[in-house]
């Protein structure tokens, strides 16, 4: 996550560093309306650059995906960059619509009107920009409103996952209007300026997410078409085996894909449970029941039926340095574990593993497979049973092994409990960069 807060930070702290070079929060005279108007730009500014930047990380550029730590952290960024864009437009929408309201109940003077000057010709740039802002700033306004709406929709997870996946397909082309906007109504001093510079490279990066978006061509490129060969299911989890049928670019233990059962639904990621293998092209997928979409999935889903799958991403990979490594995997979050085990019994590792599995062994097809995996690869494994009302601590990890403090923690499971973990070993002394945990949680 400090990937995450820092790119956060820095993109903020970098617009305000460049608009202040080209403006300032303290104009002379220091009015109310001449605040009003530089601070609507700022503000504008600063939704602006978060829903493009946003943007960008939606068609999950990969090339990013180092910097940020695997896409789950750059969705991660993405819900606050979205959330912050949010923010900003409902401050910018008050300081630009209020002030009116405002002056219309009376609560302010209207401001004092400048005849004189020559306006720029309609034949310029300047002049045509001019004449759209009456235009642009109504179109803005009612875009607002709809996207408000819709980042609710995005944000409320008990909202089916469908409605999410359409509420950012109209976000992209509400970005678009938004875009019209702010071209129109950015100050036409800042172009000259770095401020100006970054915000059309961060535009143009916005369009074009936004029309990957708007044509459902989002990882495009690393889509393969697959048939489901094989299913055991157990209760409320399954392990579907999917045989490709077209090239797949070799993924590495602890990725996921997104797969496409209905293209009504839409793509939703799961981590893949099998370990890379150049001669068979075939991936396996643990789901479990967790929601309306999996619980209705596990109920329908049938050998033969035709899948997209979509990869591999993510960087969970379990390359840390160190000599020793402590995996904690809880429930679904077994999942990454199984395809470095399945790995590491074909190509052995000189690192010291101890993995911890917390499940209810009542409803598990997992433990039966995990078992003689972890003795093929050498890993010593402990059982944690929910249904027994075990639970796992940082106490019972320090306890069991001494040397815990040179070890590498590579955590998958709710993310609470991961959490929960996490602060508890950072107490004991354990630095940041030593607990991995996967952030799967996608809203």
């Amino acid at each position: 996550m400090k990937a995450v807060h820092w790119g956060l930070m820095l993109l903020f702290l970098l617009l305000t560093g460049l608009w202040l070079l080209a403006d300032t929060l303290m104009p002379q005279p220091f009015t109310y309306f001449n605040f009003r108007n530089v601070f609507v730009q700022y503000s504008g500014i600063l939704g602006f650059a978060a829903m493009s930047t946003a943007n960008i990380l939606a068609y999950r550029p990969r090339w990013l995906e180092p910097y940020l730590h695997g896409l789950d952290k750059m969705y991660r960024l993405h819900k606050w960059l979205g959330i912050s864009g949010l923010s900003a437009a409902v401050v910018h929408w008050w300081w630009a619509q209020g002030s009116k309201w405002m002056v219309g109940w009376g609560w302010l003077a209207p401001p004092v009107r400048h005849k004189g000057g020559m306006m720029p010709s309609t034949d310029t740039l300047e002049g045509w920009l001019l004449s759209q802002r009456g235009f642009a700033e109504h179109i803005g306004e009612w875009a607002f409103y709809v996207f408000a709406l819709l980042a609710i929709i995005a944000l409320v997870k008990h909202v089916p996952y469908r409605w999410f996946q359409w509420s950012h397909r109209f976000m992209a082309a509400v970005y678009l209007v938004f875009v019209y906007h702010f071209l129109v109504l950015f100050k036409w001093a800042y172009w000259t300026q770095p401020i100006g510079w970054l915000m059309i490279l961060l535009a143009l990066g916005g369009t074009y997410g936004a029309l990957v978006s708007l044509f459902g061509r989002i990882g495009h490129k690393r889509k393969a078409k697959g048939t489901i060969s094989e299913i055991k299911q157990n209760n409320d989890m399954a392990a579907i085996t999917v045989h490709l049928n077209e090239a797949w670019q070799e993924h590495q233990a602890g990725q996921f894909a997104f797969i496409t059962f209905d293209n009504k639904e839409g793509a939703h990621p799961f981590t893949i449970a099998s370990a890379r293998n150049n001669k068979l092209s075939e991936l396996c997928f643990i789901i479990k029941n967790l929601g309306d979409y999996t619980a209705n999935l596990l109920k329908t889903v049938q050998i033969g039926k035709t899948v997209s799958v979509e990869g591999p991403y993510g960087c969970f990979d379990f390359n840390d340095g160190c000599t020793e490594q402590i995996w904690i995997g809880a429930g679904i979050g077994i999942t990454p574990f199984l395809a470095r085990l399945a790995q590491l019994a074909h190509e052995p590792q000189p690192q010291k593993i101890t993995l911890f599995y917390c499940a209810r062994q009542a409803d598990d097809i997992v433990l039966p497979t995990l078992q003689p995996l972890a003795a093929a690869a050498g890993v010593s494994l402990h059982f944690i049973d929910d249904s027994q009302n075990q639970r796992l601590s940082a106490a019972d990890i320090t306890q069991l092994i001494p040397t815990w403090q040179q070890a590498g923690f590579w955590f998958c499971g709710p993310m609470a409990f991961g959490q929960q973990l996490y602060s508890e070993l950072h107490r004991l002394g354990l630095p940041n960069k030593r607990f991995q945990q996967e952030w799967f949680e996608m809203r």
